[in-house]
């Protein structure tokens, strides 16, 4: 059941980071907005598939858990904070390519690309502190 919760919590940690990082990176660079906008690059929010966009944080924290369960015993033996840092940092450049791949495959500007690899990095991190503070 601690597992669920925890999953839950890293979740919607993972949630809340990517709608305040886009929204601060959206105000200030207000033209990635416009590509979200795009209806020939992203369904329009009133789509109800739009919708699942909000699982996928869930859907990502619960197999983050099951990798974390498998790396946790070759992870640096240091600080749980640190061990955390390591774990996200990992997560994240394993994201990377599939990052690039974007930007070189979608019509998608390098600033939108590189505001999805700031909120990666932060998502990352904050699940591995959570992981790690959490299953010590």
């Amino acid at each position: 059941m601690k597992k669920i919760i925890i999953g839950l919590i890293a979740g919607a940690s993972m949630l809340i980071i990517n709608m305040l990082i886009s929204a601060l990176i959206s105000g200030y660079f207000p033209d990635i907005q416009l590509e979200y906008e795009n209806e020939a690059l992203f369904r329009p929010w009133t789509d109800p598939i739009m919708s699942y966009i909000y699982f996928e944080p869930f859907i990502v924290a619960f197999i983050l858990l099951w990798f974390w369960e498998k790396t946790k015993g070759i992870l640096p033996k240091k600080e749980w904070w640190i061990k955390g840092i390591y774990f996200g940092l990992l997560y994240w450049l394993l994201g990377l390519p599939g990052l690039f791949m974007s930007y070189s495959s979608f019509p998608i500007s390098l600033m939108m690309t590189c505001s999805w690899i700031i909120s990666g990095l932060f998502q990352a991190l904050t699940v591995g502190i959570i992981y790690s503070k959490s299953f010590k």
